[in-house]
């Protein structure tokens, strides 16, 4: 969220790819082959999704509270929108005023997980859609976002638990996507090309949370 409240994506238009199957199947063999693959890709095609269970997390312990649907929009990434990307927000306020704030339709932003200083997640955004987040239509559509709970100008606020917890969050989807652990796919808010944001701020120890992603992501889950 840094020091101002977050941009809405503008552009809440879906661009899904079109997956456009023809032709005539002449061969039994390849007949059988086609209908594999249609049952495989039927959610590519337009206006069908993924199957979705109500309440359902991506992230094992993570809580889940929905955020509101105005401050997200339905995808079904990585098919239509590939994931190659961490953004870090700090909340500016607490875990409960973010929560708040991205159940309210007004708000117009959300990310996919909010941290507790206590190491507590919660996901309120399924990473199969584009949460509002970055403030740059691109960056939401290829990217999930982190907050933790805290203010940029205290350092106080960015516990050890809260760096555990969320680097091995972070660990995680990258696994799940095959992000390279680096610091050109794992950014803070602040980094994001058009932001008026400042966060996570200057007390963020990238070194230090970078060096827990790299040791989470080679521990076995």
């Amino acid at each position: 969220m840094g020091q101002r409240k977050a941009s809405k994506d503008g552009d809440r238009k879906v661009g899904r790819r079109a997956l456009l199957i023809g032709g005539t199947v002449a061969a039994a063999g390849s007949a059988v082959l086609a209908r594999d693959e249609l049952a495989r890709l039927w959610w590519r095609t337009p206006g069908v999704e993924k199957p979705r269970e109500e309440g359902a997390v991506d992230y094992t312990g993570a809580r889940w509270v929905a955020a509101s649907d105005a401050n997200w929009r339905r995808a079904d990434r990585p098919d239509d929108f590939g994931i190659d990307m961490v953004i870090i927000h700090v909340t500016q306020g607490s875990h409960d005023s973010a929560v708040k704030a991205f159940r309210d339709p007004g708000h117009k932003a959300a990310t996919h997980y909010i941290v507790r200083q206590d190491g507590r997640v919660t996901q309120m955004i399924r990473e199969l859609d584009v949460a509002y987040h970055a403030g740059n239509r691109d960056y939401n559509e290829r990217s999930v976002g982190i907050e933790h709970e805290g203010f940029v100008d205290r350092p106080q606020d960015l516990t050890d638990e809260m760096y555990e917890a969320s680097a091995r969050l972070t660990a995680r989807i990258c696994a799940r996507y095959d992000i390279p652990v680096d610091r050109e796919h794992i950014i803070g808010h602040v980094e994001v090309p058009g932001t008026d944001h400042t966060d996570p701020g200057r007390h963020w120890d990238w070194d230090k949370y970078m060096r827990l992603v790299r040791r989470a992501r080679t521990t076995p889950a």
